[in-house]
């Protein structure tokens, strides 16, 4: 039987005191994130995987997508990976909506286009995450239309992007180096 600071009795495991549906949720996601690895987008915020960063802040950060439907697509990605948008702690939720907010003024002005457009998916990667992409029509947004985009087309649009938030005051969010999610 465990014997630590958090269960200092050796008698009663550390899910004693609730009651047995909890204990059978804990004992899921536990199984579940052994089973699991890191997500993709936990491996590109922990720079285990390569990305190119326009925002980062102690709750989230925002990158380019490798496949954007337009050049300035970005993703917003809470730091705490949670696979469904709904088990996201509200206040997270509503921090990443903000910054999809000021990302979207930022690309309207970087790229010249008539509106930003937000949207969840989540299928493809088992981590919330917004997608922002600057657009002049619905035509322009279609995940269909997602490519692949060479290193230099992501660093022009990123490094446009970066700019222009730095430019629109908020600069202290943008990492200095636009391969790091390390905040200043």
């Amino acid at each position: 039987m465990l014997n630590n600071a958090h269960n200092p009795s050796p008698e009663k495991p550390p899910t004693a005191h609730l009651p047995a549906n909890q204990i059978d949720y804990l004992s899921s996601h536990a199984i579940h994130a052994r089973l699991v690895a890191m997500s993709v987008f936990s491996k590109i915020i922990a720079g285990e995987l390569p990305g190119r960063f326009v925002w980062a802040d102690d709750v989230c950060v925002a990158f380019a997508t490798i496949e954007p439907v337009q050049p300035g697509h970005v993703l917003i990605v809470p730091r705490v990976e949670t696979d469904i948008y709904v088990d996201v702690d509200p206040t997270v939720f509503s921090h990443m909506a903000v910054v999809a907010q000021i990302i979207g003024r930022a690309q309207m002005e970087a790229f010249g286009v008539a509106r930003p457009v937000m949207s969840l998916l989540g299928f493809d990667v088992p981590h919330t995450h917004i997608h922002v992409m600057p657009a002049n029509a619905q035509a322009d947004i279609r995940q269909q239309n997602a490519r692949p985009a060479t290193d230099e087309e992501l660093d022009a649009a990123m490094t446009t992007l970066r700019t222009t938030l730095i430019a629109v005051g908020h600069g202290e969010h943008v990492p200095p180096n636009m391969y790091s999610a390390q905040l200043g």
